[in-house]
């Protein structure tokens, strides 16, 4: 599964949009404090109350673009609103996320973040 959500990533992050998302700044800050065990505790918690839901509340505004790594992490990976889980990681809207498509969610921001940081993907 490793090398195909890679794969995923590196075609999510072709998009125009979703390639224009950095760790920068106070977001990267706040990995370099608290650490990836941290922000995988956040996001699981930001997921569960904002993403989960079969609906959730303002579906497809729901996600801020900046105040923490997770949110920005989620629209470079497309994990922002269930429109774009469907479209990209073909998880459909309408029901309440499971386990393991929340602990899929969290896998996949946590990797972005943790790509941001790799040799290979540079921050500007």
């Amino acid at each position: 599964m490793t090398d195909e959500l890679d794969a995923r990533l590196d075609r999510i992050g072709r998009h125009p949009f979703r390639a224009r998302f950095r760790l920068r700044g106070r977001d990267r800050a706040v990995v370099d404090l608290r650490g990836m065990r941290t922000v995988a505790k956040h996001a699981e918690d930001l997921i569960g109350r904002r993403l989960a839901p079969a609906e959730p509340r303002n579906d497809g505004r729901q996600t801020p673009y900046r105040g923490h790594p997770v949110f920005v992490a989620q629209h470079a990976t497309a994990t922002c609103c269930r429109t774009c889980l469907a479209r990209w990681h073909g998880i459909p809207a309408g029901h309440a996320l499971r386990d393991d498509e929340r602990a899929y969610v969290v896998e996949v921001i946590c990797r972005w973040i943790v790509r941001q940081y790799a040799p290979g993907h540079p921050p500007p």
